[in-house]
């Protein structure tokens, strides 16, 4: 048999592959920890020891399973940090006659690694990586010659092709989508359980990161690093979800709160976006727990879940690939301002942003409202360019991977695809943070105001941002509401003048 070379990339940690189905001294398998990786973007200290970590057990694992790994450190001598040349390398060393690797869920390793094989002068041979529900091209073919993708319509296509929540050819308990049932606040913190963890002194590898003088944002023990970087860790986060939060899961996952950082969610986006995890197993675990369950657990909690990983993350995966590269590029309102300096130390007076903000600088970590209720919406009202609050979003959490974090970010959040992912920009005064929990108690602003020394920020900002939109957002039929209510106010100049005031000194709110 020819000696073969198979790149695993560090989101690539698929233990189910089929590549790993038999072993076979003549495959090489090659893993590296690269500065291309960690230097693309400034990332979290949590995120980057969570992916060496992950992949180093992984490396582990496969030998012990006898495959033959090739692992490049990053502190390794010899690595010269350059994918090519390790390629080349390795090609040479192990008299390789065939290279082949998983296709990339990344645009521009996916481009690199075309531009190295066309070099090669050995056979090269892609591969899926069994991890998705739908191929790459899928929601492309689904929504062919429509200008905007409804999720919901995909949604439904995954619930029916893959027999999940169905009853024959209809929905589970007659409804496809309990989202209406999903938007409580948390009034008794009594309900609140401690997160499933796994401790471990993660400080030799925190020494070699500091070492490289590798540029991260954030904070860490590196004695008590307590995210799960093994599958066998991540079925337990799966289980420990199943058996203590799911029960909570759909009526607090719009929840607002200082009480907790995690609440009920399940925590399982960074193993599945490594691929330890596959979401079809973690969709399918869910849903058999539930179904001996449903005396405790109703239906609206799980399908909000099942909702958020076969409806949003494979949807928001096929329209990345949809669109991109140009996706990137796009920035439908022409916003240029630059992220304020407290997006890097949570230092603002708005309470809401700085639970937040503090929170993801020191766990690598936010729900989904936070980021687009709080951080997200304060982004857009306030003008920020995309491409700052795409490189803020994909370096502070653990999970955040472009082809995901892209199309939430500069798609649902920034609204600078122009309506593609979603219906209406995702924006909202105070009231509604007020409304989902306890982020305005205490605060030095008072939500109630829209002018004056204290007025919240997000309430002259909102009007600020629909009024200077109003071309590009008027005739959009879910938002008419908003300008016959503006267009009745009798104050808008001095609304305008709080928001345009409060711009000019954005570094100090």
């Amino acid at each position: 048999m020819a000696k073969i070379l198979r790149l695993i990339l560090g989101d690539q940690l698929n233990e189910l592959h089929s590549w790993f189905d038999e072993k076979n001294e003549d495959i090489i398998y090659l893993m590296v920890e690269m500065r291309q990786e960690t230097d693309y973007v400034v990332h979290h200290i949590q995120k980057v020891l969570a992916f060496f970590l992950s992949m180093r057990a992984f490396a582990k694992k496969l030998r012990e399973k006898g495959h033959q790994v090739h692992y490049i450190t990053i502190n390794d001598p010899s690595n010269p940090q350059d994918l090519e040349k390790i390629i080349l390398d390795c090609i040479k060393t192990y008299q390789i006659e065939k290279f082949e690797y998983q296709l990339p869920d990344e645009y521009r390793l996916d481009e690199q690694l075309k531009t190295i094989c066309s070099k090669l002068s050995i056979q090269s041979e892609t591969v899926d990586s069994e991890h998705f529900l739908t191929e790459r091209g899928f929601l492309a073919d689904f929504f062919k010659g429509k200008k905007s993708y409804l999720m919901e319509s995909f949604y439904r296509e995954m619930r029916k092709k893959f027999n999940i929540l169905m009853d024959g050819k209809e929905p589970v308990q007659g409804k496809w989508n309990f989202d209406q049932e999903n938007r409580s606040a948390l009034k008794d913190k009594r309900l609140l359980r401690k997160p499933k963890t796994h401790p471990k002194n993660v400080s030799e590898l925190y020494e070699v990161i500091q070492k490289a003088q590798i540029k991260t944002i954030g904070k860490v023990d590196p004695e008590n690093f307590l995210w799960p970087t093994t599958r066998e860790e991540c079925l337990e986060v799966l289980d420990y979800f199943c058996e203590n939060l799911l029960v909570h899961f759909g009526d607090y996952q719009d929840a607002l709160t200082t009480w907790d950082p995690y609440l009920f969610h399940s925590r399982l986006s960074f193993a599945m976006n490594s691929k330890m995890l596959s979401p079809l197993e973690v969709v399918e675990r869910v849903e058999k727990y539930w179904e001996s369950h449903q005396n405790e657990i109703s239906i609206s909690q799980v399908e909000g879940f099942i909702r958020q990983i076969i409806g949003w993350r494979e949807y928001m995966r096929g329209v990345y690939w949809a669109k991109m590269p140009d996706y990137a590029q796009l920035n439908f309102f022409g916003h240029v301002r630059k992220l304020p300096d407290w997006f890097w130390t949570g230092k603002t007076k708005m309470k809401c942003l700085s639970s937040s903000i503090g929170q993801s600088l020191d766990l690598a970590y936010a729900h989904h409202i936070q980021r687009l209720m709080v951080t997200g919406n304060f982004a857009l009202l306030a003008g920020i360019h995309p491409n700052e609050v795409d490189q803020w979003y994909l370096g502070i959490y653990i999970d955040a991977i472009e082809w995901v974090e892209i199309t939430n970010t500069r798609g649902m959040s920034q609204f600078a695809d122009g309506g593609i992912v979603g219906t209406k920009p995702y924006v909202s005064s105070a009231n509604y943070i007020k409304k989902q929990g306890n982020y305005c108690d205490h605060c030095a602003y008072s939500h109630k105001e829209k002018v004056g020394e204290k007025a919240c920020p997000f309430n002259s900002l909102y009007w600020h941002f629909y009024d200077r939109n109003r071309d590009k957002l008027e005739k959009n039929p879910r938002i008419g509401m908003a300008y016959r209510t503006w267009d009745k106010m009798k104050n808008k100049q001095e609304i305008l003048d709080q928001a345009e005031a409060y711009l000019d000194k954005i570094n100090e709110l």
